[in-house]
């Protein structure tokens, strides 16, 4: 099959033949029909996550059609239109008896612990715990920029944020993640304020739902305006990004009790922020992580998008071929796109 796969970490990704995947027992090979190009994409291939086996083939939110199934799989058939989110999980351990497979104590991920899905075919295993099976209403590439931006900030809004309507939520960093957390954030009947540094993003941001927009360039103190727009202090704030830049004035612009998820991955330098404890203890503040999204929470989910509250589709920017969708995984660092770019020719 044709796929992208890298040798070492950072080392120029190539598009080149590789062996069709293995099928497993309690799995599926899907035919890959679109994969999304994320952020988490070039945190793997710049090695900063452990659980990377090299060589490796990127990719992990994707969708696209059932072309084997494995000799125990019950819930899915040959032909099936499926997606699912980019946390696999086993569906017996501990975690995944109590509904929480995001976090299973053997947890799989595509494009991390597995081959990814830049490939015309991708294996999953544990199919019958992990696979959603597409509406018809949702076309591949719709469904593509779900699996990890979409779900993930639905989960931190909806389940880890309980955010309600009249409520304030703060999101830092308008990348995929950001702009998804704003729409779903602004669908729950929030006021959405939403920070970047570019303010092509920060229009971006507005057109899905933001009430209010702040260049954290251009504002000196930025907890303080945020308190100042959201009268006393956000209810919720959420870090799309991943920074000490991002973090620390999230949670210093809460209001007393308030909610700070912590969604973006922190590496490197700012794998250990400065968190202003003193203020996490006087203001009661709590901090919660929060980790993609368990395929029994898409129903809600998907009636919401059926219902037009919720268009994913708005975020998907570009359609390109395996190629292109290397280079720009490449250059995600310095020349990040706007919105979803999501690669549908193979």
């Amino acid at each position: 099959m044709k796929a992208a796969v890298y040798h070492s970490f950072g080392s120029e990704i190539q598009v080149t033949q590789m062996p069709d995947p293995q099928l497993p027992d309690s799995g599926v090979i899907i035919q890959t029909a679109a994969t999304g190009i994320c952020r988490s994409d070039w945190h793997g291939w710049m090695g900063h996550d452990s659980d990377i086996k090299l060589p490796q083939i990127p990719g992990h939110e994707f969708a696209g059609t059932v072309v084997e199934v494995g000799k125990n799989t019950t819930k899915f058939k040959k032909g099936d239109r499926v997606t699912l989110p980019f946390c696999l999980g086993c569906g017996t351990c501990p975690q995944c008896n109590s509904g929480n497979q995001q976090i299973c104590d053997h947890y799989e991920q595509p494009g991390f612990t597995l081959p990814g899905s830049f490939a015309e075919y991708t294996a999953i295993p544990f199919a019958d715990t992990n696979l959603v099976q597409l509406p018809e209403f949702m076309d591949f590439s719709t469904a593509a920029v779900l699996g990890c931006r979409f779900i993930t900030s639905f989960r931190a809004v909806v389940d880890q944020g309980q955010i309600k309507g009249g409520e304030y939520l703060l999101v830092m960093g308008c990348g995929g993640v950001g702009l998804s957390a704003i729409m779903i954030g602004a669908a729950c009947g929030a006021q959405v304020i939403a920070v970047d540094i570019d303010p092509v993003k920060l229009a971006f941001a507005k057109k899905l739902g933001a009430t209010h927009t702040l260049n954290a360039r251009e504002t000196d103190d930025l907890s303080e305006a945020v308190r100042s727009l959201s009268d006393g202090g956000c209810h919720v704030s959420l870090d799309a990004l991943g920074s000490i830049q991002t973090c620390v004035p999230g949670i210093l612009s809460l209001r007393k009790r308030g909610k700070h998820i912590q969604v973006g991955l922190m590496t490197g330098q700012d794998s250990l922020p400065p968190i202003p404890m003193g203020r996490v203890i006087s203001h009661e503040l709590e901090l919660i992580g929060s980790h993609g999204m368990q395929a029994h929470r898409y129903p809600e989910m998907l009636r919401m998008i059926a219902q037009g509250i919720l268009q994913p589709d708005l975020l998907l920017t570009d359609r390109v071929n395996l190629e292109t969708g290397v280079k720009i995984l490449q250059n995600m660092n310095t020349q990040p796109p706007v919105g979803v770019t999501v690669i549908d020719q193979f």
